[in-house]
């Protein structure tokens, strides 16, 4: 009787740790998926950084901002001949 319940115990002990064994590969191959996921969403971004950062520069070189400058604000360059310099 003694050795028919220490193996029942054992049994049941054995059948817990195959189930936590089999949720927790489940878990770690959930998580894994959604790694991998995010993995592809981060490179994604990455690339959407590279491209804003282009524009940006983009709209912001001399030439345009010269261009709109002139075109806008009707802003010239100046005459030196009419330039006065003011000493302190």
């Amino acid at each position: 009787m003694g050795n028919q319940w220490f193996f029942s115990v054992l049994l049941i002990l054995v059948l817990v740790s195959a189930l936590g064994v089999v949720f927790t590969k489940h878990q770690n191959r959930k998580l894994f998926a959604e790694w991998v996921a995010l993995q592809k969403q981060a490179d994604a971004m990455e690339v959407e950084w590279g491209r804003l950062q282009l524009e940006q520069s983009t709209w912001a070189t001399h030439g345009r901002i010269e261009k709109i400058a002139r075109q806008r604000l009707g802003m010239r360059n100046v005459d030196y001949d009419k330039v006065i310099m003011v000493k302190p």
